[in-house]
C-alpha cells in the first residue's frame, strides 16, 4: 500500500511513526510538505521521501492522507485534484466535510473522514472514521490500518457525528488536562511541592483511567465504590455537585460541538488561499 501524506505536521508524523513501527515499508511512504525545514526533519527522522507540492500526488499512490490546516484545505484539495487519480482519500482535517472535500477534488467519491485526538502522538489515541457510500471493504481496511497505527479506531455510519466526536474525544484531552491542572493546584495549596503535586495528579488520573478501562463496571459504579457515606470522598463529590461540575462539563462538550458545526460551515465555503 503506497501512502502519500499531504502535510507533514504532528499528526502526520505520528501516523508515519506508527506505520513504520508496524512494519510498513518506508519506500511506500511519501510526504508532500511545503516547508523546507520540516521536509528535512521528516526525511531525517523517518528515512522516507519528502517532496515539495509542485509535482502533486505521485503516480501509483493508493492512499492520500490529507493532514493540513482546515483553513487551507480548499486550496490544497484543488491543487492536488488533477493528480489524485483513483487513490483513496483519508482526511484527518478537523471541520472539513466529505461533501466539500469531494467538491474541491472535482467530485472524487472515495473519501474517509477521520477525527483522531492528541494522544495519537504517543500511539494511545482514538480515531473515529466515517466513510462515503462508495467505499469498498478494501478501502475501509486500508483506512483502518493507517489510523489504527496510532491507537484505537471506531467507525460511525453518520458523518454528522464527527462534530460530536470532535467535542468529546477530539477536544477531550484538554478537559482531562484541565482537571489535572486543578488537582495539581489543590495539592499545592495543601502543602505539596510542584513535582509532588504533579506526580500525585498524573498517577491518580492514569490509574483511575486504567481501572475504568480494564474492568467491567461503569464509571458511576466505581465512583460509588470509592465514596463511603460520610467520608472524605463524599464530601468532595458534594462540593462538586454544589458547583454543578458535571453539568459544566456537559455544557463544555455541547459548546465544542456547536463550534465544530460552525467551523464546518465556515470552512466548507472556503475560497482558495494559501
Amino acid at each position: 500500500m503506497k501512502v502519500c501524506f499531504v502535510g507533514g505536521g504532528n499528526m502526520a508524523g505520528a501516523l508515519l511513526g506508527g506505520l513504520i513501527a508496524r512494519g510498513h515499508a518506508r519506500e511506500d511512504l511519501q510526504v508532500i510538505e511545503p516547508d523546507a525545514a520540516q521536509r528535512e526533519r521528516l526525511a531525517a527522522l523517518f528515512g522516507i521521501a519528502v517532496r515539495t507540492p509542485d509535482g502533486g500526488v505521485p503516480a501509483g499512490t493508493d492512499v492520500v492522507v490529507l493532514a493540513v490546516k482546515p483553513q487551507v484545505m480548499a486550496s490544497v484539495a484543488r491543487e492536488i485534484a488533477p493528480s489524485v487519480g483513483a487513490a483513496l482519500l483519508v482526511s484527518v482535517v478537523a471541520g472539513i466535510r466529505a461533501t466539500d472535500l469531494s467538491r474541491w477534488l472535482g467530485g472524487h467519491p472515495r473519501i474517509v473522514r477521520t477525527m483522531p485526538n492528541m494522544p495519537a502522538l504517543i500511539g494511545r489515541g482514538i480515531t473515529v472514521l466515517a466513510a462515503t457510500p462508495e467505499l469498498t471493504a478494501a478501502d475501509r481496511e486500508r483506512a483502518q490500518r493507517i489510523m489504527g497505527a496510532v491507537g484505537e479506531t471506531l467507525w460511525v455510519d453518520d458523518e454528522a457525528l464527527l462534530d460530536a466526536v470532535t467535542a468529546v474525544s477530539g477536544s477531550g484531552p484538554a478537559y482531562v488536562f484541565y482537571f489535572i491542572e486543578a488537582l495539581e493546584r489543590a495539592a499545592g495549596e495543601l502543602g505539596f511541592a510542584p513535582a509532588q503535586a504533579r506526580q500525585l495528579a498524573l498517577a491518580t488520573f492514569r490509574g483511575a483511567a486504567e481501572l475504568a478501562s480494564n474492568g467491567t463496571e461503569a464509571p458511576g459504579v466505581l465512583r460509588a465504590r470509592v465514596t463511603s457515606r460520610g467520608g472524605t470522598t463524599a464530601a468532595a463529590i458534594a462540593a462538586l455537585d454544589e458547583r454543578a461540575a458535571s453539568d459544566a462539563l456537559v455544557a463544555a462538550v455541547h459548546a465544542a460541538w456547536r463550534r465544530s458545526t460552525e467551523l464546518g460551515d465556515e470552512f466548507g465555503g472556503a475560497q482558495p488561499s494559501r
